[in-house]
């Protein structure tokens, strides 16, 4: 399973096996994605934010990134005229 990730800090730390003081609180599931990462079952490459496709469905994203976005992903305006 491929992850895209457009932080980078959080791939470094999914694939650190040193736990900081700042991700004591994620410990359970750092034990179960750094396992599936040693395993090679789970990949997180870096994407830049631009091309970020989950960032439409939780942030506001400008008018025109928006519509790139939702021709990506196969979305169309059911409101548009016809």
């Amino acid at each position: 399973m491929t992850l895209f990730c457009d932080n980078k800090a959080a791939i470094k730390i999914a694939n650190n096996p040193v736990q900081h003081d700042r991700t004591k609180h994620v410990e359970l599931e750092m034990n179960y994605i750094k396992d599936n990462l040693d395993s090679g079952r789970i990949k997180v490459p870096y994407i830049r934010s631009a091309d970020q496709l989950a960032d439409v469905m939780t942030h506001a994203v400008p008018r025109g990134p928006f519509y790139t976005v939702l021709s990506k992903l196969g979305m169309c305006d059911i409101y548009a005229p016809t």
